[in-house]
């Protein structure tokens, strides 16, 4: 395997550190296009928990996705909904780097949570990573039908890289996680 495209990924790695991003992780009611968010954890780069809430979506949570994530229509019962938690993320994430774990996901249900209000998408300057583009060319597997480096499911990189946290498919968990693997990529000196 070529070493450089693996040092290029430690480098961009710990450039993105030195940014101190905030980590965000979603759980939400499917892969669809209506989906909404159910779960969402934003942790800063010191692992302080700056949100973390249940999301009372507009509908119910399907048993098969309750199967996954483990979040029923009772347990988001009496949380906020998505207008109600928005403020709280937004200000979490405003002017700031946002480091996620399958990012295009994330940020296409957040966007979907908001047209599900009719509200705007807009955020004050928070720009967003995908750590688990960079962990695919850290990793350096290729994907010749797609020309591109294999992506790594989270639970995978995480035991690639001996990390003692689960990936237990809840908001929390999950942010805490990709912190932990982009820490990984980072502190590699190969």
């Amino acid at each position: 395997m070529n070493s450089s495209p693996r040092r290029s990924a430690i480098l961009i790695a710990q450039a993105e550190l030195a940014l101190r991003p905030v980590y965000l992780d979603t759980e939400t009611t499917g892969l669809d296009t209506t989906d909404q968010v159910v779960d969402i954890c934003i942790v800063d780069d010191n692992g302080r928990v700056l949100v973390d809430s249940l999301v009372k979506p507009k509908g119910t949570i399907p048993p098969e996705v309750t199967c996954i994530h483990g979040i029923t229509d009772e347990m988001v019962e009496n949380a906020p909904t998505w207008p109600e938690i928005w403020p709280q993320v937004e200000r979490a994430m405003a002017g700031r780097r946002v480091a996620i774990y399958n990012a295009d996901f994330d940020v296409r249900m957040m966007q979907q949570s908001h047209h599900k209000y009719c509200l705007p998408w807009q955020l004050d300057g928070a720009t967003f990573f995908c750590i688990m583009k960079l962990y695919a060319q850290f990793h350096g597997e290729w994907n010749y039908v797609y020309a591109s480096y294999r992506w790594q499911k989270l639970k995978a990189a995480g035991q690639q890289c001996r990390i003692a946290l689960p990936n237990a498919h809840r908001a929390r968990a999950d942010a805490f996680l990709a912190r932990q693997v982009l820490h990984y990529m980072a502190e590699q000196n190969r």
